[in-house]
């Protein structure tokens, strides 16, 4: 019997048809997985869901447990035991465990917060979710899989019956996502039922009993995964035509020298002791496009920003050389000039203002190319943003949506549109397809590809390793703010990598 359905769910936007004719049925005590490409309606079917599109902002009927319900807030939902946890996980870092898990419902008498009982029914939450922390613990100590944990935990202290997951794997890494999907399949030994929202067909695959697939806003597939769906009829039904390739075709053709960084060190920006990149030293050229693998906390981003404008880090020393001579990157505009772009991992956080529109950001990095005595020249403004909406397919009604109500990818591509056009010779892509679906990806390899054989130097950090093996040329392995190996990408593969991150661990201890 469905714990939920819902039937035809129709959401408007000024110009934006959202969903159309939606419908949704999930079974008490499965794994559904809900997929689809960036902009095909998944978030806001569950905002619907959830109370966030209240009841009469949309048309059609929600059904949970067989009764028709009519959700005008979160609470509302919520206190049917329908929990979401987002993929931007809500946890304020500076409080402890138990009181994250508590906020907005908290183990009070009379008015006063029980400390003992927080603690007490922590631990129990807790150890169901098989994370050995203490309650006291404050959430900004804990790693990135930790904290998802934590998140659960906090869904379950509100008598869940139906856990919603948005990208719970995006940030994680591959070790913490497979704790997760395992986790779920526990939940479901038990009888809860969960919704999954991923990009990552292999743990759909893995954990999923039921697949919804959603395109343009509609509801194009419903399968049954009992009778073994490949991951390929997954994407033809996403994208609405087969992959044939994951990765588009090169022909690499790479040339000299273009970026030298020798003995990089940098030192943590609060503990001055503690050296986050330890005497990196690499190389790349022009026309390459060169992968950093390495787990989460290895160092990578640090490195890419400590390089860009000393943006982060202390205490830093080392060298850069850029077209063999000695580069000063000293500051964020230093480093734009000297021909260096970074596309940060977060882009809601660094790479974009949100609030703003597509026009708006689109020129952010090369504002002086748009204007005049000054003065932003509104009309060149606008005609820059449309080339790049056009030339990276960037799905919004126009230039002037803010881009906070576009998809994820197209957010990225937002992001890639402004260092696009500040034109730069080195270009730092940090996890440029974390939380975007296939065809996004693809539509982004293409980008880099086509720039690489524009002459372009491109480095890619990316924890995703089949992504690495698909688009790179040449590999570094990064490992505890080190790089402990280097490799050709046609002579790497998965276990290659992890063997080398496993054996510069083990000689460390």
């Amino acid at each position: 019997m469905p714990i939920l359905e819902m039937r035809g769910i129709t959401k408007e936007f000024p110009g934006v048809k959202a969903l159309d004719n939606v419908n949704l049925s999930v079974e008490e005590g499965e794994i559904h997985a809900l997929v689809g490409e960036n902009g095909a309606g998944k978030s806001t079917l569950m905002k619907v869901l959830s109370g966030v599109y209240p009841h009469g902002a949309y048309d059609g009927d929600i059904v949970f447990h067989g009764e028709v319900q009519q959700f005008r807030t979160i609470k509302d939902s919520e206190g049917e035991g329908i929990i979401i946890i987002h993929q931007e996980l809500a946890l304020v870092p500076l409080l402890s465990v138990g009181e994250n898990i508590f906020l907005g419902n908290e183990c009070a008498r009379g008015g006063i917060i029980d400390w003992h009982e927080t603690n007490r029914r922590s631990r129990e939450l807790l150890d169901r979710v098989g994370l050995h922390e203490k309650p006291e613990t404050l959430v900004d100590d804990l790693g990135l899989g930790k904290q998802q944990l934590v998140e659960i935990a906090k869904a379950l202290s509100k008598n869940v019956r139906l856990l919603i997951l948005d990208e719970p794997t995006s940030s994680l890494n591959e070790t913490d996502s497979q704790k997760l999907l395992d986790l779920l399949l526990e939940f479901k030994a038990k009888g809860i039922t969960s919704i999954l929202i991923s990009h990552k067909l292999n743990e759909i695959s893995r954990v999923a009993d039921t697949i919804t697939v959603l395109r343009d806003g509609a509801t194009v597939a419903r399968l049954d995964c009992s009778q073994g769906i490949s991951e390929d009829r997954i994407i033809r039904d996403m994208v609405g035509r087969s992959l044939e390739d994951r990765y588009p075709p090169r022909e690499p053709r790479i040339g000299e020298t273009v970026l030298e960084v020798r003995n990089w060190t940098v030192h943590h920006p609060l503990h001055a002791e503690r050296k986050v990149v330890d005497d990196v030293s690499f190389h790349v050229r022009k026309g390459e496009v060169l992968g950093i693998a390495g787990l989460m906390g290895a160092g990578r981003t640090e490195l890419a920003m400590s390089l860009f404008g000393r943006s982060y880090g202390r205490d830093i020393s080392g060298e850069v050389r850029i077209g063999g001579q000695p580069a000063d990157l000293s500051t964020v505009r230093r480093a734009i000039d000297a021909g260096l772009a970074y596309a940060t991992e977060d882009r809601k956080g660094y790479g974009l203002i949100l609030e703003e529109t597509i026009r708006r950001n689109v020129p952010l990095a090369k504002l002086s190319a748009i204007a005049n005595r000054g003065v932003v020249d509104s009309h060149r403004e606008a005609e820059v943003a449309e080339q790049y909406r056009q030339r990276l397919n960037i799905k919004s009604s126009s230039i002037e949506q803010e881009v906070i109500n576009l998809s994820g990818g197209n957010q990225q591509k937002v992001v890639l549109s402004k260092w696009l056009f500040a034109d730069p010779d080195i270009l730092i892509l940090d996890e440029p397809t974390r939380g975007i679906d296939v065809g996004a990806k693809f539509e982004i390899y293409t980008v880099i590809r086509d720039l690489a054989a524009a002459g372009k130097t491109i480095i890619v950090i990316s924890s995703e390793m089949p992504e690495l093996l698909g688009i790179t040329d040449r590999l570094y392995v990064m490992n505890e703010g080190r790089f402990v190996g280097e490799m050709a990408t046609a002579e790497a593969s998965q276990e290659r990598i992890m063997a080398t991150i496993i054996k510069t661990g083990e000689a460390a201890a």
